[in-house]
């Protein structure tokens, strides 16, 4: 997909296409007037979901009940879309970038099952923190150290509305407790000073991975730290640009979630319901996977395995404790990241 169609997505910000359900067999259902089941999700799977599992989920409801149905899509960064639905956007399903942004509207009672218990934990995707880099990678980026280098132009989204910042964030600081970042393995200090040289060369914070990704594919930064499925979805586009896999970085999953209350206010939790089981169909994991996501299913994971580099350090939230800590720790008005970022740049 070309700069200009993918920012016309951006544009829309809500696009319209999904129906209804209701009790009874095919006959009856085909009576019941048409509901809306709203999506709201992180930035990044836009294409994977509008061009791919939307349609796909239509026509197998369609085959299934012969309903009709129809989405309306809300896309921003992770972090900026759980506030909204904690807010009042009333979603019906929830597909975030990570866990503690589900964590929240359970916090705030709008889930009230247990989305864990679903196939992998609730996970649909994965993917891993990468640096994209200009064609030929001029600035020689190899590793996490090289982001730290005077004269290295570096963007990163903002982790207070961007699920892949926090991503972002934790792969570097954990990197370099590792051992993986140019300092000693164990060493919080050491790590924290290679955070704050990294943020001391960011150049723009963007409210989400998509919007970062735009602005490097403008030709803003030297690098910019983002998903893998990004990069590769902009090279299949035709974008002239690379990426670095680093030594050791953290393995990404993305979690999804009806979102209990309002899917019941809207009388929308059967179809709601099979929505997200269809994710985890084979169907939506190639999906998934031929717009650059790593896919939870097996079977579909050995298909495409050709086209995911292996990492050789490569490791789970769990490293930093999970996210309730890493939240505390990282994020958290003491954390690790806000006190660097003040030290460079105030309050």
């Amino acid at each position: 997909m070309k700069l200009g169609i993918r920012l016309a997505w951006a544009a829309l910000g809500l696009a319209a296409t999904l129906s209804v359900t209701g009790c009874g067999d095919v006959e009856e259902r085909a009576q019941v007037p048409r509901v809306t089941l709203v999506l709201g999700a992180y930035t990044t799977p836009r294409e994977a979901y509008g061009e791919g599992i939307i349609p796909a989920f239509q026509e197998y409801w369609k085959t299934r009940t012969g309903q009709d149905v129809v989405f309306r899509e809300s896309y921003q960064g992770s972090g900026a879309q759980a506030r909204a639905i904690v807010g009042g956007f009333e979603a019906d399903v929830a597909a975030l970038s990570l866990e503690a942004d589900v964590d929240k509207l359970t916090e705030a009672g709008l889930i009230t099952h247990d989305w864990r218990a679903k196939p992998h934990g609730g996970m649909i995707t994965n993917s891993i923190a990468v640096m994209a880099v200009r064609a030929g990678n001029p600035k020689g980026i190899r590793d996490w150290a090289d982001l730290a280098r005077p004269g290295v132009e570096v963007l990163t989204p903002d982790p207070q509305t961007s699920g892949g910042a926090q991503w972002n964030v934790a792969a570097l600081y954990g990197a370099a407790l590792r051992g993986h970042a140019g300092v000693p393995a164990d060493n919080p200090q050491a790590a924290f000073g290679v955070l704050q040289d990294v943020l001391r060369n960011v150049r723009i914070m963007d409210k989400g991975a998509r919007e970062s990704i735009t602005n490097f594919e403008r030709g803003v930064g030297d690098v910019a730290i983002t998903y893998e499925n990004e990069v590769q979805v902009a090279q299949e586009a035709g974008e002239d640009y690379e990426y670095v896999v680093p030594t050791s970085t953290i393995l990404i999953e993305n979690p999804v979630a009806v979102v209990d209350v309002y899917a019941d206010r809207h009388g929308v939790r059967e179809v709601a319901d099979a929505f997200v089981d269809f994710l985890w169909r084979q169907e939506s994991q190639r999906a998934f996977a031929e717009n650059g996501y790593r896919p939870v299913d097996p079977t579909v994971a050995r298909e495409f395995a050709s086209r995911f580099p292996e990492v050789q350090d490569l490791w789970g939230i769990d490293a930093l404790g999970g996210w309730t800590q890493v939240r505390a720790e990282i994020f958290g008005p003491r954390g690790i990241f806000t006190r660097a970022f003040q030290e460079l740049h105030g309050s």
